[in-house]
């Protein structure tokens, strides 16, 4: 039958002290009493005390040192050379604290891993499902032409054209996925230069021009800048930024509407770029996972305006290899506005 622990404990505690005491008692009887009176007893019984106390602090030590090595060696949180003696204590309630501290931090390391699982399992159910739709999409298109269609010109070059759009969305992932990788296993390595921040945009107005003009949505400045704005930053990187944040607001954006940029001073060191548009907005509950890898606001809408789900991902990255900050504001509804900062250019 097993004995709980500190029965055992007590026991051994117990037997140490009336052992010790019957001695004392003898040695008194024999030959204090006899010799040299009452007050050599009074002396003998406060020797006891004392000898008693020392017994049980060193064995409630002892105890409780065995039995917290125990536990160290078994979780493994301690290297066993750094647990000494010393750093035992009696004090139950310091006990308990450095107990509640260790088990809140196992608590947070569970539930970080567990929400990096939670992760990883949605991040591979979402790279199935953007790689799985064009993958089916082109071999769809191309059954029907070897099963016959081919041979009509007309379903030929529509089919094709479909099926086209369907590998170029598959490299359009693929691409993004490759840079994800590279941002998060290796690192953005930049190329820092000073460059005009007005003619960047303007050149990436040019380059979408056409895109938004299929949503007569107009793109612009917030006002007219007389001169240059130099900042510090890797001017490809810093383009991609702009041409994902604008191709964002294009896609989101209301018909008719504008997508509009400005560049403000944030602080002595540093201005900031705002992408701002009259579009639908985002939902409260949305904006905290906005920058996740493949999070979608609205599933099938975002889907329809192509993408790869990764370029906000993207973006957050670039912008955090500068050492800046992202920003944004949305009020559903009414629009958002997406800004972030960059070093000005001494």
């Amino acid at each position: 039958m097993k004995i709980k622990k500190t029965y055992s404990y007590a026991l051994w505690s117990a037997l140490y002290l009336t052992l010790l005491s019957t001695a004392i008692a003898a040695i008194s009887y024999f030959f204090i009493v006899q010799h040299f009176g009452v007050s050599t007893v009074i002396i003998s019984i406060l020797a006891l005390f004392f000898i008693s106390f020392f017994i049980i602090q060193y064995r409630t030590e002892h105890f409780i040192y065995r039995r917290l090595k125990k536990i160290y060696e078994e979780v493994s949180i301690l290297d066993e050379n750094d647990f000494r003696n010393d750093s035992v204590t009696t004090d139950i309630e310091k006990l308990s604290k450095r107990m509640e501290k260790f088990v809140e931090g196992k608590r947070l390391e569970i539930k970080s891993l567990t929400e990096r699982d939670s992760f990883r399992r949605d991040f591979l159910g979402n790279v199935a499902h953007e790689l799985k739709t064009p993958l089916f999409t082109v071999q769809g298109y191309i059954l029907t032409l070897l099963e016959g269609a081919i041979n009509d010109k007309q379903i030929r070059t529509k089919y094709l054209e479909r099926a086209n759009k369907g590998v170029e969305r598959l490299v359009a992932v693929t691409k993004d996925l490759d840079m994800i990788a590279k941002l998060e296993n290796e690192g953005l390595k930049l190329n820092i230069d000073v460059f005009n921040i007005i003619e960047l945009i303007q050149n990436v107005f040019d380059l979408l021009e056409m895109k938004a003009k299929k949503r007569n949505i107009v793109l612009k400045f917030e006002k007219t800048y007389k001169s240059a704005i130099y900042v510090r930053g890797d001017i490809e990187k810093i383009e991609q930024v702009l041409i994902n944040l604008v191709v964002n607001s294009i896609k989101y954006g209301k018909p008719k509407g504008t997508t509009t940029l400005t560049i403000d001073s944030y602080n002595d060191q540093k201005f900031i770029i705002k992408v701002i548009d009259d579009g639908e907005g985002i939902k409260q509950k949305h904006l905290p996972r906005l920058f996740e890898r493949f999070y979608r606001v609205d599933q099938s809408r975002s889907r329809e305006q192509g993408g790869s789900g990764l370029g906000l991902s993207i973006v957050k990255h670039i912008i955090e290899a500068h050492n800046e900050t992202i920003f944004l504001k949305s009020k559903y509804g009414e629009g958002s506005e997406f800004s972030f900062t960059l070093e000005k250019a001494k």
